[in-house]
């Protein structure tokens, strides 16, 4: 093999290992295992130097609520909201669907602090793009 094809090889296998993706990550389901595992997998590929962008909706939209109660997760008995506030302390994007809000009854100031309500065209914008890689939950 020559030296240019193995240069062009290792270069073409760096550049694999130091890509990474933007996840988005949707949460539509009421379970509270399902939401949990969305903030888990979510808090991994952060970990894994990957962007990751949230959005709730649906009945998922009421982990965000500040008064809302919510389910404690083992092995850590942790919460999917407190996942999700350790995310957004990293700079994640968390929102809730557009719908949600006028939907649910409820205003902004019920949501945890910077969890923002989604503007549709952004959020088409940004699952649209080809570095984007969606995961729904």
């Amino acid at each position: 093999m020559s030296k240019k094809a193995v240069a062009v090889l290792l270069g073409s296998l760096i550049s694999v290992n130091a890509y990474s993706a933007d996840l988005f990550v949707t949460v539509n389901s009421h379970n509270p295992v399902t939401q949990g595992a969305a903030m888990v997998l979510a808090t991994q590929a952060l970990q894994q130097k990957n962007q990751v962008r949230v959005l709730l909706c649906g009945e998922a939209g009421d982990i965000a609520l500040k008064s809302k109660e919510q389910v404690k997760l083992k092995p850590k008995n942790i919460s999917a909201q407190q996942m999700m506030q350790g995310l957004m302390k990293s700079g994640v994007v968390v929102e809730v669907c557009a719908l949600y809000l006028p939907n649910s009854g409820k205003q902004i100031s019920d949501l945890t602090d910077g969890v923002k309500a989604a503007n549709p065209s952004d959020i088409a914008k940004h699952m649209t793009s080809a570095e984007v890689r969606i995961l729904s939950f």
